[in-house]
């Protein structure tokens, strides 16, 4: 029999990028006292490093969409195992008809940077976000966002000042799927690393 020379099944084009992040955006209701909302989206990405910057594309249905509309700001909170079952229901949910916060008991603080939107107080990290641009696509709209400042919980510090990533638990989005992420494989540059750089680093013989 002979060999397939391309070992590859076309499934057509679709979004099936992944792994990718899996985020609670928030939002504030600007004719509504501030109050404050969350969306979760998977479809976000850093696209700059000076200024930082990232995207997040939102439905041009989503309560989310307007109240992000209004106000130009909103707030990406990192999303740790134990919050999965929050962020997935705020994801099916709409805040045209529930709270979101009261329903999943979570806690809405203000975001350094920002004038409306809150961010997740048991959140490992959050970014402030300030839109820039938005751009229409599709189903969805595109916000190009400047990161105004970064916060992230003091138990992620270790001693040394640097923050331990591993012990957020941080989940990903998967093809529908949310998925742990596995334990520490490399570090940028790691490649061409010295065997000494990667035992200070704390990786494995052999990788």
């Amino acid at each position: 029999m002979a060999s397939n020379p391309n070992p590859f099944r076309e499934i057509g084009p679709t979004t099936y990028l992944c792994p990718i992040p899996s985020v609670l955006v928030g939002c504030a209701d600007p004719e509504n006292g501030g109050k404050p909302n969350l969306i979760t989206i998977a479809w976000t990405g850093v696209v700059c490093s000076k200024p930082p910057m990232l995207s997040i594309s939102v439905r041009k249905s989503r309560f989310s969409h307007e109240l992000i509309s209004k106000t130009g700001e909103f707030t990406v909170n990192l999303i740790g195992q134990e919050l999965c079952e929050a962020m997935d229901y705020c994801g099916v949910k709409s805040g045209r008809d529930v709270d979101k916060f009261a329903e999943m008991k979570l806690t809405a603080i203000p975001a350094p940077g920002l004038e409306t939107a809150p961010a997740v107080a048991e959140a490992p990290a959050f970014l402030s976000c300030k839109v820039k641009q938005v751009i229409e696509l599709g189903s969805h709209d595109l916000f190009l966002a400047e990161i105004v400042q970064v916060s992230v919980a003091d138990r992620y510090f270790r001693e040394d000042g640097s923050i331990d990533e591993e012990a957020m638990n941080l989940v990903s989005y998967v093809h529908g799927k949310y998925r742990a992420l596995s334990d520490v494989m490399g570090f940028f540059g790691y490649a061409v690393a010295s065997p000494e750089a990667k035992k200070r680093r704390g990786l494995k013989e052999g990788k």
